[in-house]
């Protein structure tokens, strides 16, 4: 256990607000602990969880604590998923309140974490720890999965933990991860998936020499733009039922060249792509390959090489288990939630390849901002809609 873990609780875990403000006092800044797992250990523990946290290592990497909870010896295994990790807070002098220090101003819960995604995850344990005060003897099992590498490199984290709790005979039946997918209210959103991503690095030679000989020079500018261009003179798709089509950015372009009267000797370009599921990433490698030996012909000279990538486009089908969600957030705010897959990567990218998540959480408009918050009153409406959920969830288990 970690030297930060707290000996006891002053407050009560099964309110979302003050665990928030417990767990943002925590400074879980990646890849740093901070407390805050250890904190969640305390708290699950007391309501009965058994609670292990494994270290997981890779080298050239910073060691990673993880945290894995259950209760409950029988299906189904409702799973519960997040991160304590939070990005650095930046200038401290911009903020209004100090980052670590959880204080409520108006209604708003202040601090690095409050809406990405500390906040979310306290909900839900809330919600847990109620729902299991009132039904002890409940059928089925709720897990915890937490990581402290979502906003780091994800190598010591969620893709490790799912496998060590795999090899340990542990299985899940169905996963709700609290990242923050409301733009502006809570009844907006829920993500039934997520777009792949694939960064790509592009490199064009040319002949370096002065502008006033060019025809002793080749621009490598020149065959750059060429082959840009017959990346992005075709779009790659029109989009699936549940995806937007998939966009090509050019995120760097660079030739290292100070001088104002050389041609330099070569150009570079790094683009990223956000696919949708009628992609992989080795199909869409084939087609970027495809696009840049036609654009080049035989007047570019150029490489192309890709990043690895462990963010593949997937889809949670609509069905029973989406429709509760859906449900549980229309019951407590009076609207039905869009289902959606935009947005970045998460952690539910690994989830997937053990069990269907979905994923939902507070509104997510400050996330990674100066002076990142979370309206207090919506800690609370996810808190209600998560009880709300389990009750469903474990109520249809039990008459299925």
């Amino acid at each position: 256990m970690s030297q930060n873990t707290p000996a006891s609780l002053d407050f009560d875990p099964a309110d979302p607000v003050t665990l928030t403000q417990a767990l943002i006092r925590c400074p879980s800044v990646t890849p740093a602990e901070g407390g805050a797992l250890a904190l969640l250990g305390v708290v699950l523990s007391a309501e009965g969880f058994s609670v292990e946290r494994p270290v997981f290592s890779e080298p050239g990497m910073p060691d990673i604590e993880n945290l894995y909870a259950r209760i409950g010896n029988e299906g189904p295994v409702f799973v519960i998923a997040g991160h304590t990790d939070v990005v650095p807070p930046g200038d401290l002098a911009a903020w209004t309140h100090d980052p670590f220090a959880a204080e409520i101003e108006g209604g708003t819960l202040y601090g690095r974490g409050a809406c990405d995604m500390k906040g979310g995850l306290a909900a839900m344990v809330s919600a847990a720890i109620r729902y299991r005060r009132a039904n002890p003897d409940a059928p089925g099992s709720i897990a915890f999965l937490v990581t402290g590498d979502e906003e780091g490199p994800a190598v010591n984290g969620t893709v490790k933990l799912l496998d060590w709790a795999d090899r340990r005979g542990e299985r899940f039946d169905h996963c709700l991860l609290g990242e923050p997918t409301n733009p502006a209210a809570m009844s907006d959103m829920i993500k039934i998936g997520r777009r792949g991503s694939l960064t790509g690095k592009l490199t064009v030679q040319g002949i370096q020499g002065h502008v006033g000989y060019p025809h002793l020079a080749q621009n490598p500018i020149r065959g750059m733009v060429r082959l840009l261009a017959g990346l992005e003179a075709t779009p790659l798709d029109a989009g699936t039922e549940h995806f937007d089509p998939s966009n090509l950015e050019v995120t760097t372009l660079d030739v290292g060249n100070p001088a104002t009267n050389v041609i330099p000797a070569q150009a570079k370009a790094v683009f990223n792509i956000r696919f949708n599921d009628l992609w992989t990433p080795q199909t869409l490698a084939a087609e970027i390959e495809r696009r840049l030996r036609e654009a080049a012909g035989n007047a570019v000279r150029y490489e192309i090489s890709f990043e690895p990538t462990n963010a593949v486009a997937f889809l949670t089908q609509p069905g029973p288990f989406v429709a509760m969600v859906a449900d549980a957030v229309e019951a407590e705010t009076g609207e039905r939630p869009a289902l959606s897959t935009t947005g970045g990567t998460s952690d539910a990218r690994f989830i997937k390849n053990y069990c269907p998540v979905v994923e939902y959480g507070v509104v997510g408009q400050t996330m990674h901002q100066i002076d990142e918050r979370v309206a207090t009153a919506d800690l609370v409406t996810l808190e209600r809609i998560t009880h709300r959920l389990l009750t469903d969830y474990f109520a249809a288990a039990q008459h299925a």
